[in-house]
């Protein structure tokens, strides 16, 4: 992709826009958990879809130079290259946040179609913030690899022809959301483009253009089944790395997918198997698809 291409340079645009200061406060803390590897921090998701965050979690990408040099135990960078990305919890003056970990190198791939795995291009190519770097060239690694998310999104998702452009983004969300263990009401990859359908339309002829050059190399039957898979396999490495990880799942499940989970105590102490008791329930009502 060029580097003056008009997609890059609304996906430049789009991240540089400013966030609350608070925002802001909690992403320098993140970057200084992880002072010698920090490269840059992606902000992103219903925070930042609708502009509130007292009572929400926060949602962040940090994004490192490398695994070893981000942590001090060598288990983790090991957890995080096998089964990207490591994903922990934050507490700062007040706010609460989550914050997934990933290299350069593995975020530029995974928001491309070398992968098959929706997780890093569906999120991505919904609006996101770069709240902190380290420095220039941190900036312009974080903006190139932003911008091959929806041209991957909207390939992923073969245009029909005649198909209107906001119908395609819905489309298209629609389908990564199956491909992912979500716990959300029916409708909600269509409210993604609803909130701001002008975004979209903006982002669609560029997308597109881009998108044409790339050719798709798995159906979404096997997307679902690898999608699946690796959110049961992040669950469970969460259940190791996230402070109070049973209480935010709960908590996810119920405000999303208007479930009424109540936690007994011993699924506080034990995350990992408090999720494989509460799959089989979430799956036959719904509240996770």
């Amino acid at each position: 992709m060029a580097d003056d291409s008009a997609l890059r340079i609304l996906v430049a645009e789009e991240l540089s826009l400013p966030v609350d200061p608070r925002v802001s406060e909690v992403a320098g803390a993140i970057a200084a958990k992880h002072r010698a590897a920090s490269r840059s921090l992606l902000f992103y998701g219903s925070c930042l879809r609708e502009e509130r965050l007292d009572g929400l979690m926060l949602d962040f990408y940090l994004l490192v130079s490398d695994y070893h040099a981000a942590y001090g135990k060598r288990w983790l960078a090991i957890a995080n290259r096998l089964i990207p990305p490591n994903v922990f919890y934050l507490e700062h003056n007040g706010l609460v946040s989550k914050y997934a970990v990933l290299s350069e190198a593995d975020f530029h791939r995974l928001a491309g179609p070398e992968t098959s795995s929706v997780s890093v291009w569906a999120r991505f190519a919904q609006p996101s913030r770069l709240v902190w770097t380290a420095d220039e060239a941190a900036r312009e690694r974080a903006i190139d690899a932003v911008s091959r998310a929806a041209p991957t999104l909207l390939a992923a998702a073969r245009p029909k022809p005649g198909e209107e452009a906001l119908g395609l983004w819905r489309r298209a969300f629609a389908l990564t959301y199956s491909a992912e263990l979500r716990a959300e009401r029916k409708g909600r990859a269509t409210s993604v483009v609803d909130l701001d359908p002008k975004r979209y339309e903006r982002f669609s002829a560029p997308a597109l253009d881009a998108a044409q050059s790339i050719r798709p190399h798995r159906n979404w039957a096997w997307r679902r089944v690898e999608g699946k898979a690796l959110s049961v396999a992040r669950l469970a490495k969460a259940s190791l790395t996230f402070a109070g990880g049973a209480d935010y799942i709960a908590w996810k499940i119920n405000r999303h997918a208007g479930a009424d989970i109540r936690l007994k105590p011993w699924q506080r102490r034990h995350p990992l198997l408090a999720g494989i008791s509460l799959l089989p329930r979430l799956l036959r009502s719904g509240a996770v698809r």
